[in-house]
């Protein structure tokens, strides 16, 4: 498993050692990937050494600031990828939720069965009398929400177990979920009280991180065409290093 990138012997200790850092499905897999990081970082090396830098990993961030230098995009790029990406760029959704829960243990399921029978008997007393449930929520939810009448307040998108969000989300304003919701916590009785939808940021105020992105995106191409050019070029022996745009600029442009 030893490699030589242009006589420069990487040994299988090394690419042991280095497959700490790269997590992978198989053994092999994580192999591969170590053996490329290494290749790529000795060609990187070895330019930055013929170059005049020097050595070590100053020598290759300086090798690449000359090679590969970070270029900005154009507003009117900016401008395109905005109206492109508009979904990337508007606030989440905000909803005021009620809820009512009946805890169970998620390992006991008699506990659960219970549980569920409660909730539902609770549900159907709700959908008689939708007035009643602010104070079934006082009397019986388990959450601390039952001293608000079960109000959780305003809420967005990860700020509640996934489980329970999506039911909650999915509702129209004033709906109540026509069945208990089942959680690692229990079983809730959901109720949308008011929903305000996000709204698209206007471009000044994200033209900065979108100019960011795409100047990042770029230089990683950029970066992965560098690489490329020197695999072309090199005597590997032991290793292959892809020639598709991208393959090669992760082991190094993770780090620089």
């Amino acid at each position: 498993m030893t490699m030589r990138i242009n006589g420069a012997e990487i040994s299988e200790a090394a690419i042991f050692a280095e497959m700490q850092y790269h997590p992978a499905a198989t053994v092999a897999e994580a192999q591969r990937l170590a053996s490329e990081a290494l290749a790529v970082k000795e060609l990187l090396a070895q330019e930055a050494l013929s170059r005049g830098f020097g050595d070590g990993a100053e020598a290759i961030d300086a090798l690449l600031a000359a090679a590969v230098p970070l270029a900005m995009p154009s507003d009117a790029a900016c401008r395109s990828f905005y109206e492109s990406q508009a979904d990337r760029f508007r606030s989440n959704d905000l909803i005021e939720g009620e809820h009512i829960l009946i805890a169970a243990d998620p390992e006991d399921e008699e506990a659960r069965a219970a549980a569920k029978l409660k909730a539902e008997g609770l549900l159907a007393q709700i959908q008689a009398d939708p007035s009643r449930f602010a104070d079934l929520a006082r009397e019986h939810s388990d959450c601390p929400s039952k001293a608000n009448g079960g109000n959780l307040g305003q809420i967005t998108r990860g700020a509640t177990v996934p489980e329970f969000e999506t039911y909650l989300f999915s509702l129209e304003e004033g709906e109540l979920c026509p069945v208990p919701v089942p959680s690692r916590y229990g079983f809730h009785i959901a109720r949308l009280r008011h929903r305000a939808k996000g709204r698209t940021l206007p471009f000044e105020h994200v033209r900065e991180q979108i100019a960011d992105y795409l100047s990042e995106q770029t230089w990683r191409q950029d970066v992965s065409r560098f690489i490329a050019a020197l695999a072309a070029a090199a005597d590997l022996d032991g290793v292959e290093l892809g020639s598709q745009e991208g393959s090669a600029a992760g082991p190094i442009a993770n780090q620089a």
